[in-house]
């Protein structure tokens, strides 16, 4: 989030209409403002560029250049945004391979365009202060079907991750939340947390949604496991 300010929104989307009605409710939050507005993907790497928003909300079916490129373009290594620019995909269809195309984009959400008001408010939140907008049912569903299957006899630990750490990474990888880790590891919530932030500063990984995506390929874990 951009200092003690309110969370600065960029909204792209190719209807007005749909734009329009984000811009009020969100306008209607107090901690969170709509900086900017575009029609394209090609419009929304510029908006960002320039106006260097917490969060983008991306259409995927757009004129010009898609929801999903734009994103790739917005968090590609050595970009401006890929740091503090967060992107929650917005799409009236309820597609997995939008799903699984849109983590490998590194976009931090996913929501149905049919989502309550109150929904979409929290997604800004929860990203904005760095977590990730799936559940880990849709996590599962998504990775098991468009991961290759790639059986391995052992799993694999990054040589980064310490034996505990590597642990939480195969527990998120199977959607575990923190506390169901803590049960299994037999671990405080606490410590838990500080586990998670760990592995993700050593792969160098956005949040635990690409924690799983990471998981899967490099055969941490095998798919259906």
């Amino acid at each position: 989030m951009s200092g003690d300010g309110p969370i600065k929104v960029v909204l792209v989307d190719d209807q007005e209409l749909v734009r329009a009605g984000f811009r009020v409710i969100l306008g209607a939050e107090d901690d969170i403002e709509v900086v900017g507005e575009g029609r394209t993907g090609a419009e929304a790497v510029d908006r960002v560029a320039a106006l260097g928003p917490d969060v983008v909300l991306m259409d995927v079916q757009m004129p010009d250049v898609d929801g999903l490129e734009a994103t790739r373009r917005i968090l590609a290594p050595g970009t401006a945004a890929r740091g503090p620019t967060k992107v929650v995909i917005l799409t009236t269809f309820d597609r997995d391979d939008y799903l699984f195309e849109a983590l490998k984009a590194g976009a931090s959400g996913f929501l149905l365009k049919n989502a309550r008001p109150e929904d979409l408010v929290d997604a800004v939140r929860i990203v904005a202060r760095g977590d990730a907008l799936l559940s880990p049912e849709a996590t599962r569903r998504v990775i098991q079907r468009f991961s290759a299957p790639q059986p391995v006899a052992e799993p694999h630990r990054p040589p980064e991750l310490t034996e505990r750490e590597f642990e939480v990474l195969v527990a998120l990888a199977r959607g575990a939340s923190n506390a169901e880790i803590a049960e299994q590891l037999y671990l405080g919530e606490t410590t838990v947390k500080t586990h998670v932030s760990r592995v993700l500063m050593k792969l160098g990984l956005r949040d635990r949604t690409q924690a799983v995506v990471y998981a899967y390929e490099r055969g941490v874990v095998a798919p259906g496991t």
